[in-house]
């Protein structure tokens, strides 16, 4: 029986995948120590959920990610990925602005 296949095609997948997941927590992390480092009175402010609630968001969207997935990505790394976007994206430009650039990042 042939394949079309590459003998080290299952080596790509995972390489791939580990790319995928790293490249995840990282952007995702990046997004948690941002809004940690962030003043708790700016986020009510700008008309956002509060410090609390985005560090909870992002806490746990990190924590599920680091599960073990059957595929490339899992459901809980594509939320927290969405999530890390919405306060990247969203939240921060929002804080940025409020503090005239002169903030942390």
């Amino acid at each position: 029986m042939s394949t079309s296949a590459p003998i080290f095609y299952l080596s790509v997948i995972n390489g791939i995948s580990i790319l995928i997941m790293v490249l995840s927590l990282v952007l995702i992390g990046v997004a948690f120590v941002h809004c940690l480092t962030q003043r708790t009175d700016a986020f009510p402010a700008i008309g956002s959920l509060p410090k609390g609630g985005w560090l909870a968001i992002l806490g746990i969207c990190l924590l599920l990610s680091l599960l073990p997935s059957f595929g490339t990505l899992s459901l809980f790394r594509l939320i927290g990925i969405g999530a890390a976007l919405v306060y990247l994206l969203d939240v921060r430009v929002g804080l940025k602005d409020l503090t005239d650039g002169k903030g942390f990042w």
